[in-house]
């Protein structure tokens, strides 16, 4: 077998053949269409090294010439505005911008995100169970993160239908949609700066609001605190999208798991830990680049080499997960932990919330719409083709 396919609707539906077929060879030099090379890790133990070196910078700017020059990465042309977040610093700024949203992830929060979440939830399922049949993406696993997320920055409710919209594009585009993702970006600086303005102007409770207090007192900066807001909208929601909806799909093809889910807690929570391993949200993590001669899995890295890390293909090696393309919730006591989040410094600061909202959404569904069931044939759904994020596009279901 030659050098699989990394794209295309096969690739998004099963990547598993493709990540096994890499796994099996070192970190593979990548040749993307633009003339950039960049490694690509697929190997669990190698991905662990990588999250966590201390060499590998998050920086865009320590990225070499030609990477720099092709503008890849979110937003493309990482201006300032934007890409000054905690995402794309290393220490000591990237210790400063993550502790700068901690308050927003605490326990306390979490609690009145809960509340609000079941709130949110109840109120989409009650249009899809009085109509009898539905759409899990468009009608619960899109409105749900973009309400909670826009709660927590304190986005107003006018602004929510074009926080869809864009994030759709950015969510889901394919790496040959560069114009449609800067126009994207475009509008999406254009409605973060002009929330910004309002709490600067009228100032809540929300993080923004915090956001700008702390610019106030010399702690950020103006183009920390948008970058943080637009990182925080845009990250915030497109991956617990692509959790609810496949987790969603998971219980909808495994009816015996989803009864367990429904009577038992504990066992919703490996639900939504196994969906997280099998169909990780972010396939693969943000870029990094070596400040200086790495070595990983064998082969030598250059400083500036791009480097990206396949959590997707990572979560699912047999050297660290029995029979990993099956899902197997509850049964992984002797496995390794996924690394869907991440690992290391750069662990995803919104885990808790992301989780939070899988829990609410799959109790609600399973309790709600006890007799749902796919409308279409599974191989008839459709995948996201980007190759940042993984989810699916529809889950029409009839009850």
């Amino acid at each position: 077998m030659g050098e699989p396919a990394l794209f295309g609707p096969d690739f998004d539906r099963d990547p598993s053949p493709a990540y096994t077929w890499l796994r099996e060879r070192p970190p593979h030099r990548l040749e993307f269409p633009n003339g950039v090379a960049a490694w690509l890790i697929t190997r669990y133990d190698d991905a662990l090294v990588a999250l966590d070196h201390p060499a590998l910078l998050k920086s865009p700017f320590a990225g070499n010439e030609e990477w720099q020059r092709a503008e890849m990465g979110l937003p493309l042309d990482h201006r300032p505005s934007l890409a000054t977040n905690m995402i794309n610093t290393d220490p000591p700024d990237h210790t400063r911008l993550r502790r700068a949203c901690a308050g927003a992830f605490a326990p306390r929060r979490m609690a009145k995100l809960r509340e609000r979440t079941q709130r949110v939830t109840d109120s989409l399922l009650d249009v899809v169970e009085a109509r009898g049949h539905g759409d899990l993406v468009t009608e619960l696993a899109y409105p749900l993160p973009i309400a909670i997320i826009c709660d927590l920055l304190g986005v107003p409710e006018s602004y929510r239908e074009a926080v869809h919209e864009w994030s759709l594009v950015i969510d889901s585009a394919d790496d040959s949609d560069g114009s449609k993702v800067r126009e994207a970006t475009d509008a999406l600086e254009r409605l973060v700066t002009e929330v910004v303005d309002v709490k600067r102007a009228e100032p809540d409770t929300d993080l923004v609001s915090d956001l700008v207090a702390q610019q106030a007192e010399g702690l950020l900066n103006a183009d920390e605190v948008t970058s943080t807001a637009f990182l925080i909208l845009i990250g915030g929601h497109e991956t617990t999208v692509g959790l609810i909806a496949t987790g969603a799909l998971a219980l909808l093809t495994h009816p015996d798991e989803a009864g367990r889910a429904r009577r038992d807690p504990a066992h919703r929570a490996a639900v939504i830990e196994e969906t997280l391993r099998l169909h990780a949200p972010l396939q693969n993590a943000t870029w990094r680049f070596p400040a200086e001669d790495v070595e990983i899995g064998g082969r030598l890295m250059r400083p500036g080499d791009p480097i990206l890390v396949s959590v997707l293909a990572a979560n699912r090696d047999p050297a660290a997960f029995t029979d990993p393309d099956e899902f197997r919730p509850g049964q992984r006591s002797g496995d390794r932990r996924h690394v869907a989040f991440g690992a290391g410094p750069h662990l995803c600061i919104g885990a808790a919330l992301a989780r939070l909202q899988a829990d609410v959404t799959f109790e609600t569904v399973l309790r709600r719409l006890p007799t749902a069931r796919l409308s279409v044939p599974e191989e008839e759904l459709t995948w996201w083709p980007s190759p940042i994020t993984r989810g699916l596009f529809h889950l029409p279901i009839e009850l």
